[in-house]
């Protein structure tokens, strides 16, 4: 189905008396397609699509952050290749250059060194990043350990909902290109208590509240990145969805009915609800791409040994698959299949997902082996 085609999305819900649409991608979000079936009295799961430019636009937050006081790193936000080359005068090396749109989560470069960041400003502007690279975001480099928090919030009630840390450079030890994300686990408990407390209290709590009193109220799940710096919790960016891979970390740990969640957002009753329920233990999961991501990934090859994967306890989704024209499981994208496990402790569950992504026979597909790294260490001691 075209999600682009709104209409046909409405008249699809009506003819199957669809009772909640829960819209996961950022596109059609930030498309408005939640605002069009709310406008038809069906129920919705995610923000409108003013909320959405939370996702949609990195220069739309950084503002938002600068006029409420919530805690961000320092910015710039530039239309001009010149003015962007120019700019770079106010920064330090390393360079964080941000594409303003939407840009599947490949939009940031972290240029190491000033001919570096020059490049990318030029390839920036020159389309490498489609529309999305039309403005830039230049902010200085936080120091620090990323994690990821996740609220759900009907626009005034807010509700913790767990914590995750994703790696998403391609190669091992956290080097080469950004990607979608090469694998997570949860829950990261780098990120204490008391850091949690204060994230909800100086970046969670105020957004809400920042998008509410703009007339832009926020309904759905908020994914905050985090960095843990030595000043305390700061935004590195919002996802208005609940992300991948930390959705499936966060639903191997998940005891209580998402969907009770889902609807009590869409139809603004969250403070009604308790606090959801995640189990104590670990999860873990491991990307399997496909040989070329996150360039042009090699699409077709096949793909065997899912259910001798799952025998072991983990649970394999498919992100890019398909079936080709003989019912043979093949890729059919970049990130092509998330390997996931639970344990007692992070590297019991890594134990499980990667003897799971051992038993799968893709010779085109490829993984990290080090997910779950920093917590390991810290299990450790």
């Amino acid at each position: 189905m075209d999600l682009t085609d709104h209409e046909l999305v409405i008249a699809f819900c009506e003819q199957e008396t669809i009772g909640l649409v829960v819209i996961g991608p950022e596109a059609p979000l930030v498309d408005g397609l939640a605002d069009s079936l709310r406008a038809e009295g069906i129920a919705v799961f995610g923000p409108s699509q003013a909320a959405a430019q939370l996702e949609g636009s990195k220069g739309f937050t950084k503002d938002l952050c600068a006029r409420h006081g919530i805690p961000t790193a320092r910015y710039v936000r530039l239309a001009d290749a010149r003015e962007a080359l120019a700019a770079l005068d106010g920064f330090a090396a390393p360079y964080v250059l941000k594409a303003d749109g939407l840009a599947a989560g490949k939009g940031v470069v972290i240029a190491g060194d000033r001919t570096e960041a020059e490049a990318a400003i030029g390839e920036m502007f020159a389309g490498a990043f489609g529309a999305a690279g039309a403005e830039l975001v230049i902010e200085e480099f936080m120091h620090g350990e990323e994690v990821s928090l996740f609220a759900l919030t009907d626009g005034t009630a807010i509700l913790p909902f767990g914590s995750a840390q994703d790696h998403k450079r391609v190669g091992e030890g956290d080097t080469g290109p950004n990607t979608g994300g090469m694998g997570a686990y949860s829950p990261a408990r780098v990120l204490t208590p008391e850091l949690h407390e204060r994230a909800m209290r100086e970046i969670i709590a105020p957004t809400v509240a920042a998008m509410a009193a703009e007339g832009m109220p926020y309904s759905g799940v908020l994914y905050a990145g985090l960095m843990l710096t030595d000043e305390g919790p700061k935004l590195v960016e919002y996802n208005c969805r609940f992300g991948d891979p930390e959705a499936q970390v966060l639903m191997m740990r998940l005891e209580s009915d998402l969907g009770e969640y889902l609807l009590a957002c869409a139809e603004g009753r969250l403070a009604d609800m308790a606090p959801p329920l995640f189990a104590d233990e670990s999860a873990l999961t491991v990307v399997i791409a496909a040989r070329g991501y996150p360039g042009t990934p090699e699409k077709g090859g096949r793909i065997d040994g899912i259910a001798a994967a799952e025998a072991g306890g983990a649970k394999v989704f498919h992100a890019g698959t398909a079936l080709d024209e003989g019912g043979a499981l093949v890729a059919s994208g970049g990130r092509v299949l998330s390997v996931t496990a639970a344990g007692a402790s992070t590297a019991e569950a890594q134990a499980t997902a990667y003897a799971a992504v051992d038993a799968i026979d893709f010779p085109s597909g490829f993984c990290r082996r080090d997910i779950g790294w920093r917590e390991l260490a810290r299990e450790r001691g």
